[in-house]
């Protein structure tokens, strides 16, 4: 027997599109002397057009407030900035929910003017995630201005729109995109970080050498002896150059793909097995410093691949090696970095999306890496990491 709609009643639809865009406006800066007292720049930045006095939330680095509270403080009541001071932890243990509901509480007990009141963070990644992830969140976004004091945070971790937290042993598996309204470098805070932190930001300088600009390769290599907290510091003629042809870098391939759209982005090289590693580690190691083992993966993998030439790849790691940056971890077991792959897979939507060198400061992507490829690498770079040289002279079949 056959059914029948019987039903007289009519199908209706409505529907409504709405498209919106978001406008990102945000200014990266290097100001030397930023809380110099002769230096009014952070002070109209600050300055509320609707008072005759400012006043600015600020979460600074434990350790920088050690090392320039009082200079930062100083500055603020000669300008008659009002402030409200918070020390935060900066290890990677605090980048996690229970700092960001601290910081939301902080914020909420501050009495925080919405739009005309600003909040500054002062400090390394770990203090910029989560004072901007938590910023995006409050009230669906308040303003804030970052002000890094690390090499990473300067040429890396502070100038982009990106803000993350770790989740469930997964680095920044909860983050948003909310840019600041600007990002000021002040090189000078670069003399009290440890060389082991200068280091690690040196990681991602090499990064950009690597897969977009060779002349930055040849000005690491040429100032190898240099990359120091000093050096940095003094932001002398060779260190600029370094510093922002770095950030520059980054920004251009940044800028056209803020909200990650196009996952192929070729400032994810080094991130596709370090995330596991960071996590992973023991002793722990530092971001860039896991980025740096990634990197030396991969050079072997272009290597292996004959994408690269057996001199430029020992060049590569080589250059890794000399910024007292490691190339191997014990970690990096062959089911390790499958796993890791696999992750990355769903990170970045299906495909592995994975850049690799095509020669010094050139970069394409692959999708068909195999526990072979894997395997054959990490050979590669163990023999170099024990021999101090590239000995694999064949291209791998």
């Amino acid at each position: 027997m056959e059914n029948i709609n019987t039903s007289n009643k009519k199908i209706h639809s409505t529907q409504w599109s709405i498209k919106a865009s978001l406008p990102v406006n945000y200014t990266v800066e290097v100001i030397q002397g930023l809380f110099d007292p002769n230096n009014n720049h952070l002070y109209h930045i600050c300055k509320n057009l609707k008072e005759e006095n400012s006043r600015v939330i600020v979460f600074v680095d434990n350790n920088v407030d050690a090392h320039y509270g009082d200079t930062i403080k100083n500055y603020f009541n000669k300008y008659k900035i009002r402030f409200v001071w918070y020390p935060i932890r900066g290890d990677e243990e605090a980048k996690n929910i229970d700092s960001v509901l601290t910081v939301a509480k902080q914020i909420s007990d501050s009495g925080l003017l919405r739009r005309s009141e600003k909040i500054i963070v002062i400090g390394g990644g770990v203090v910029m995630d989560v004072v901007g992830f938590t910023a995006n969140l409050y009230r669906r976004g308040i303003p804030y201005i970052r002000i890094p004091t690390t090499l990473m945070g300067q040429v890396d971790a502070g100038i982009g729109v990106k803000t993350g937290i770790n989740y469930m042993e997964h680095k920044n598996r909860l983050g948003t995109y909310f840019s600041p309204e600007a990002t000021l470098i002040d090189p000078e805070f670069l003399k009290t970080v440890s060389q082991r932190h200068i280091t690690n930001g040196v990681s991602e300088i090499i990064k950009m050498a690597l897969i977009k600009d060779a002349q930055l390769f040849n000005l690491l290599e040429q100032a190898i002896d240099d990359l120091t907290p000093q050096g940095f510091a003094s932001y002398g003629p060779v260190h600029q150059e370094i510093v922002e042809r770095a950030i520059d870098g980054m920004l251009q391939e940044l800028e056209p793909n803020l909200w990650e759209d196009n996952l192929e982005r070729i400032v994810d090289y080094g991130h596709t097995f370090s995330p596991s590693l960071e996590l992973k580690s023991n002793p722990p190691l530092l971001h860039g410093e896991a980025v740096a083992v990634d990197m030396a993966l991969c050079i072997a993998l272009s290597f292996s691949r004959g994408l690269i030439t057996k001199r430029d790849a020992d060049r590569c790691v080589r250059l890794i090696q000399r910024s007292s940056l490691p190339i191997y971890n014990s970690v990096f077991t062959l089911s390790m970095l499958e796993k890791a792959l696999n992750d990355t897979i769903k990170h970045r939507d299906g495909f592995q999306r994975v850049p690799l060198m095509s020669a010094i400061g050139c970069a394409i992507f692959c999708n068909d890496l195999t526990s072979s490829d894997l395997d054959y690498a990490l050979k590669y770079i163990n023999i170099f990491n024990n021999l101090g040289e590239g000995i694999v002279s064949h291209v791998h079949e």
